[in-house]
């Protein structure tokens, strides 16, 4: 072992403590790598910089693109409207069809949008078929999973495998090569759901559960706090307000700017507005509150009592709210909502709310006026659970147009025509020069986290080549093979342990990374056997997406974990016997269409 491979192995071993420590981004970490590289130029500097000239990246920016038109113009919602007619059939058959129907739309467009699009369809479902909504949305995610790894389009991890072996001489991955192997993992993985789902999946509440019946209608309202008040130097404590019967302070307004209040510390000002929600049965309590004025300054006409509407919504990818935290974007005047709690990682957070960075995925329990409900669907910054959004009809009549662009997509690189990332460039260009998406919109669809992750990745990924680091670690492995197990079913061995390390990974780390991580090495241990190398690529490539027992394994399971209300032992639960089915389908299907 030189120098090199062994500063090499233990910056990759820091990169995936980073990821599994969580401090920082995984876009920062990969950067992070990127920059190690080029200061210590173990990777020669024109080798580093040669990774932005890799297609994978921004192939997948443009197919960002295209999704987004694609859920702009409403394609989505026509078929997210059709399938609310299926709540009439039996529990079993919905959920196959749901399966088939989100695997098929993922296996050309992003999945993301797909699960973002399916689940207020999927909560007025479960609604209309008296279910919790936790018997639907593993299933959407998993679907969404599955189907992504048919074609070399579904997903990400396949264009960063693929550009990986173009980079390495290596023939291109087709558009349909993986479907030998997506296929039938997603056809047999639709049955298991189906049939085991109702008893594998749990019946959880939603966030809303955590009211009463009688919390759930309040209203809101807002007293002011005039000169000479008792309450002014007194905190929300000290005042009883933090203990009275039928209403309660949920926020506190000064100088038209929410502030953070500590209830036991924090004095009232005069002229401070007290944003106030009651029961029906504290409204009257709330006005015999010595020190409150429910008129407005200069005695104006008096602040209404408006009927509150408690709703749920996710913080969307790609939204503007992940990374900052309710107060510092002054939610209520922004939004015309206020957070009453936040469900994340499973666990419902009630206190010091307004100082918690969100992220995507994290569940809000909000209270408005129907008014506020209303601006909040017309953004793409939380996505509402009431009903299914509507079909946008300003852009409907382009449906055929970005259909047949990506039909263009798909069918010049299935032919040889247009390489994909070509056809996926011009048709992202074609989008916005046709308005199907504005400029805006589609710098905004683009995950660019996602891209610099890719990137760090894939230099670090290109330094384990080059320093030799990737051949030292196939060579040990394929030696450790050898020790237990010889003659014809060598190959066999390792490609099962292939599969299993990099499954393993990609249930804690990014999808993306482990496929940029494992390629080379798995190339490498097809050279060490004298194998060829394409079926343990193709391991490598279907394994970095079969993320199904945790829910940080991929972004769909962790976007639908909050919101039905699931824990974390319910993905390995329903989880781990999907992981065993991909791994047997594998094992069967890679020997027998990519041979040794």
């Amino acid at each position: 072992m030189t120098w090199e491979i062994a500063f090499v192995l233990g910056l990759l071993l820091l990169a995936l403590l980073a990821f599994l420590w969580e401090k920082y981004p995984p876009d920062v970490v990969a950067l992070a790598v990127f920059c190690t590289l080029l200061l210590t130029q173990v990777l020669p500097r024109e080798k580093a910089m040669a990774v932005f000239a890799n297609p994978a990246p921004i192939t997948v920016a443009a197919l960002f693109v295209l999704s987004a038109a694609l859920v702009r113009c409403g394609a989505l919602d026509y078929l997210s409207s059709w399938f609310e007619k299926a709540a009439v059939l039996p529990y079993q058959i919905v959920l196959f069809l749901l399966i088939a129907l989100i695997a098929f739309v993922s296996a050309w467009i992003n999945n993301t949008p797909v699960v973002v699009v399916f689940v207020p369809v999927i909560l007025n479902l479960a609604r209309k078929m008296k279910l919790p909504a936790s018997k639907f949305l593993i299933p959407l995610s998993y679907a969404s999973v599955l189907g992504g790894s048919c074609t070399l389009i579904g997903t990400s991890t396949n264009l960063v495998v693929n550009g990986i072996l173009v980079d390495r001489g290596e023939p291109a991955m087709s558009m349909l090569e993986l479907a030998s192997i997506g296929v039938p993992a997603a056809v047999i993985g639709a049955l298991y759901l189906s049939l085991a789902g109702k008893y594998l999946l749990p019946a959880r509440e939603s966030l809303t559960s955590i009211l009463s019946d009688e919390e759930r209608r309040e209203y809101l309202t807002e007293a002011f706090v005039p000169p000479a008040s008792p309450l002014i130097g007194k905190s929300l404590k000290s005042a009883g307000l933090v203990s009275a019967r039928g209403f309660r302070v949920i926020e506190v307004v000064r100088d038209g700017v929410a502030i953070t209040v500590d209830p036991e510390v924090t004095p009232l000002s005069e002229g401070d507005r007290l944003v106030l929600s009651c029961r029906p049965s504290g409204i009257a309590r709330a006005r015999a509150m010595p020190g409150f004025d429910f008129t407005a300054e200069a005695g104006l006409e008096q602040i209404a009592a408006h009927e509150g509407v408690v709703f749920e919504g996710a913080v969307a990818p790609n939204s503007e709210l992940i990374g900052r935290s309710i107060s510092e974007l002054n939610f209520r005047q922004r939004y015309r909502a206020i957070v009453l709690a936040v469900l994340r990682d499973g666990e419902n957070v009630r206190e010091k709310i307004e100082t918690l960075p969100l992220q995507m995925g994290d569940i809000l329990l909000l209270m408005g006026t129907p008014q506020a409900v209303a601006g909040l669907r017309q953004g793409d910054d939380i996505i509402l659970f009431d009903r299914p959004p509507l079909p946008s009809f300003s852009l409907h009549t382009r449906i055929p147009l970005v259909l047949a662009t990506l039909a263009a997509v798909i069918l010049g690189e299935t032919f040889g025509v247009v390489p994909i990332e070509v056809g996926s460039i011009a048709g992202a260009v074609l989008m916005c020069l046709t308005g199907c998406l504005k400029p805006k919109d589609a710098y905004d669809a683009i995950e660019w986290r996602l891209l610099f992750v890719i990137f760090g990745m894939l230099a670090l990924g290109a330094t384990m080549q080059h320093t030799g680091a990737a051949a030292w670690v196939a060579n040990n492995i394929v030696s450790g093979v050898n020790l237990f197990v010889s003659g014809p079913h060598k190959p066999m061995v390792m490609l099962a342990c292939l599969y299993l390390v990099t499954m393993v990974l990609t249930e804690i780390l990014s999808n993306n990374a482990v496929a940029a991580l494992m390629t080379p090495i798995a190339i490498g241990m097809a050279a060490a056997a004298n194998v060829d190398p394409r079926p343990f690529v193709i391991a490598v490539c279907f394994a970095a997406s079969a993320a199904f027992a945790t829910p940080i394994g991929y972004q769909t399971n962790t976007y639908v974990y909050g919101i039905g209300g699931y824990r974390f032992k319910d993905f390995v639960k329903i989880g781990v016997p999907l992981n065993l089915i991909c791994f047997a389908v594998a094992m069967y299907v890679i020997p027998t269409v990519w041979p040794f």
